[in-house]
């Protein structure tokens, strides 16, 4: 039974600590689209998209009304597209991404991921046609995701995916230099890419997924913050017991916004992702949270346990709370999308090395990260390396949203407006690591992976 005690804590947590719906996701099957001609296809896709999906907006808006829950995004995520342009050419892919944008502005969603291609052993035409298509599709659309995952536990990693997605990284940068690279905004580099992820860029509906299908994301880091400034100066099981608590709460609230959802829309629901995910807006922080852990500021000694405590906690208080929690659940750490990790950085608190630490434990990996646009396309690669190597060593998904910023220099800030908020530029090892990245090949997979 809701009693007016918890009433009056859900309006608190949403009216002054900014808990929210980060998103309702769609992910939707496109395999049935798939067609003799590519014509056919991307008119099968945009048709089975906007059928899909056409009351979705209304239904998040009417939801957010009935219940006050504020509810920041709607979005949809579909089959990889490097599956849908097996029989075409670059070309085509380019024209699926410009009808996937069509169709997320008639249907009103801000985001439609799933521009996608899974090459963690080796690469199929569509796969070729997909990459090749990336830096011209995110200039000339405005809504489209894209991913790539270039490696995984069971497989290793894909040196040559590696490489390449640093060439990617670099062209989308120059196409979009004019709006500060913001096509590498709507770009992320995976290892151990999960099916059911329903934030971006990195959304794509997995093939092991129903025809369509309900996840919802949640965000709570101000919650959380002020959930732990009433146990200053408690041991640390009691700071753990008390970001479990919270957690929890959080997550029944998602899972309530998710019920209503999928039952108003007919579509079965899938999963919570449970993930801290910060906005620029003050009191919106993974990185307060830190600091209110007990770190003068993020990236001093001591951050990486913070954040694995944290990560931890919030796991095991939210998979309490939904009947299916997956995605990416955890916390957060985009340098551009947080005040806390941005003030941080012009503090010279933190730098990528301290960031890339703190992506052993964390969510995902090194996102949302400015750099100079002079930034050569390996070391670009070798940091998605890097990334990849402590996702499959580790089991754990690892990702890098890294943007290229041409005309800026160390110091410099670029300003991307939204969610995606701004960024300091920074500083990138001077050192090369040129001749690594172009032995291409596979990096075998790690002992631990073979279990059957």
């Amino acid at each position: 039974m809701i009693d007016s005690k918890s009433i009056f804590e859900t309006n608190q947590m949403i009216e002054k600590e900014k808990l929210d719906i980060r998103t309702i996701t769609m992910g939707i099957s496109l395999l049935d689209c798939i067609s003799s001609t590519q014509e056919e296809t991307r008119e099968k896709v945009y048709n089975k998209v906007v059928d899909s999906a056409k009351d979705l907006v209304e239904t998040a808006r009417q939801i957010e009304i009935e219940y006050g829950v504020p509810i920041i995004n709607t979005r949809i995520s579909i089959t990889p597209v490097a599956m849908l342009v097996q029989n075409g050419t670059v070309a085509d892919a380019v024209e699926m991404a410009k009808t996937l944008d069509r169709a997320a502005v008639t249907v009103g969603v801000n985001f439609i991921g799933g521009f996608s291609a899974l090459v963690q052993k080796g690469f199929t035409v569509g796969d070729r046609n997909l990459i090749a298509a990336i830096p011209e599709a995110l200039d000339v659309t405005e809504r489209v995701c894209s991913s790539v995952n270039v490696g995984d536990t069971r497989s290793g990693i894909n040196m040559d995916a590696v490489k390449w997605m640093g060439e990617i990284i670099q062209e989308t940068a120059k196409r979009t230099a004019d709006r500060d690279g913001i096509g590498c905004a709507k770009l992320v580099v995976f290892a151990n890419a999960v099916e059911d992820n329903p934030f971006m860029a990195g959304a794509f509906h997995g093939v092991g997924e129903a025809e369509k299908v309900i996840h919802v994301g949640i965000s709570g880091p101000g919650v959380i913050k002020c959930a732990l400034e009433k146990v200053k100066g408690e041991p640390m099981d009691e700071v753990a017991q008390t970001i479990k608590k919270m957690a929890f709460k959080i997550t029944r609230a998602g899972q309530l916004v998710a019920n209503e959802a999928a039952k108003r829309l007919g579509v079965p629901f899938g999963i919570i992702d449970l993930s801290l995910a910060p906005t620029p807006a003050k009191g919106d922080s993974v990185a307060r949270i830190l600091e209110e852990i007990g770190l003068e500021m993020v990236g001093t000694h001591g951050t990486t346990m913070a954040l694995a405590m944290l990560n931890d906690a919030v796991k095991k208080g939210g998979i309490m709370a939904s009947s299916h929690v997956g995605g990416l659940s955890g916390a957060f750490i985009p340098v551009s999308e947080d005040e806390g990790m941005i003030a941080a950085v012009k503090a010279g608190a933190i730098n990528i090395e301290k960031l890339e630490a703190m992506t052993c434990v964390c969510s995902v990996g090194l996102d949302m990260i400015a750099v100079p646009g002079d930034t050569p396309a390996t070391t670009l690669a070798a940091m998605i390396a890097d990334e990849a190597a402590i996702g499959v060593i580790n089991h754990k998904t690892t990702a890098v949203r890294v943007i290229p910023v041409f005309g800026k220099q160390v110091g410099d800030e670029v300003h991307f407006g939204g969610l995606l908020g701004s960024a300091p530029i920074m500083k990138v090892n001077k050192f090369s690591s040129a001749d690594l990245i172009n032995r291409g090949g596979r990096m075998p997979a790690p002992v631990h992976s073979f279990k059957n």
